[in-house]
């Protein structure tokens, strides 16, 4: 077999690139505990003075200076010395109420190592591994990683993009948050909408445990959380009832989606966030979906296997998901309200 060496050498840099980026996954991971994007947030400082403002080795803090500015995670000046973040890096890297959390995202890959065994079993026979089962860096870094899209995207632009439903909820309404882990979507409306009252319902007690504490912390009484699956919460007559980035890890989506059309409000919402994605595999062949293909193959696709489920997996797309609402939901109405590069907001209407 022929061999073109310039095809051959642009795999390869391609390959030393992936490379790079995998081994360096978890000094990111350790970079954020350690303070050290935090530090760099606030202004240059040589691998000496790294390690002194953190409390850290210089040697260590040292090299792992040297590998984040290898891939261009931090900055470097010869002159100096010293190493530094810019305005976009910091907002990535260091500041967890910005529009991306970057570290949250690497404790998700943490737990991709953790489950590999399994995982391996798994495409072997076919199983599955419920959420539970994971390591709890899994739980955390969703949390992390997701909450900065929801600072970000929710009360701005996903919520207003809704047909009405942001006079009910200034006016008071009652919200279902299905699925919603450790209930930063739930805490995040219920702080904004005082008048309305909010639910968190999640399957995965510990979640629940946790959710309840962060609405504590942040002196939320117009939320509270109960453990239930998708397709058996209580109280019905929900003016909105929300599904953040959940729906394709379902073992059941299509009850889910009666349920939630059964518990609604006469002139109520659904709202449905979801990993963006096109119809076509062929379209979905980019860097975003290269990473939701790989959760979803270590994540989602076993979650909703665990159970015999349909394993929709985090690249459902559009279409798939309008079946899943209107076919065997019941719903009428079923548009695209709004989308980012990472999600698609989807709203069904009775």
């Amino acid at each position: 077999m022929a061999i073109d060496e310039q095809r051959l050498n642009a795999f390869l840099g391609k390959a030393v690139g992936d490379l790079g980026a995998a081994v360096s996954a978890v000094l990111v991971s350790i970079g954020d505990e350690l303070g050290y994007y935090k530090a760099l947030a606030e202004k240059p400082r040589t691998a000496g003075e790294l390690a002194a403002a953190t409390g850290t080795h210089e040697r260590y803090a040292r090299e792992w200076l040297a590998n984040q500015a290898s891939g261009g995670y931090v900055e470097y000046d010869a002159a100096t010395e010293a190493f530094s973040l810019t305005p976009e890096q910091a907002l990535c890297l260091a500041d967890p109420d910005g529009p991306v959390d970057l570290p949250g995202a690497y404790a998700i890959v943490r737990d991709l190592f953790h489950v590999r065994e399994r995982a391996l079993e798994n495409f072997r026979t076919g199983g599955g591994m419920e959420w539970g089962e994971h390591h709890a860096c899994l739980f955390h870094g969703t949390e992390r990683f997701f909450r900065a899209s929801y600072n970000t995207n929710l009360l701005s632009a996903w919520l207003p993009a809704l047909d009405g439903a942001m006079d009910k909820l200034k006016a008071g309404a009652r919200v279902a948050d299905v699925g919603c882990g450790h209930g930063a979507s739930t805490i995040l409306m219920a702080r904004t909408y005082p008048d309305s009252a909010f639910v968190g319902i999640d399957y995965h007690a510990a979640s629940i445990e946790t959710a309840r504490q962060r609405a504590r912390d942040a002196g939320v009484s117009n939320a509270s959380f109960e453990v239930a699956d998708a397709t058996s919460y209580n109280g019905g007559a929900y003016d909105l009832i929300a599904f953040f980035d959940c729906v394709h890890d379902m073992a059941d989506p299509a009850g889910a989606a009666r349920h939630a059309r059964e518990s609604l409000a006469p002139d109520g919402h659904v709202m449905v966030i979801e990993p963006f994605a096109n119809d076509r595999l062929e379209e979905n062949l980019n860097p975003v979906g290269r990473v939701f293909y790989a959760a979803s193959t270590m994540v989602c696709v076993p979650v909703s296997l665990a159970k015999q489920g349909p394993a929709l997996g985090a690249q459902a797309g559009e279409r798939r998901l309008r079946e899943l609402f209107m076919n065997e939901g019941g719903f009428s109405r079923f548009r695209r309200a709004t989308e980012t590069p990472f999600n698609l907001v989807l709203e069904a209407r009775p």
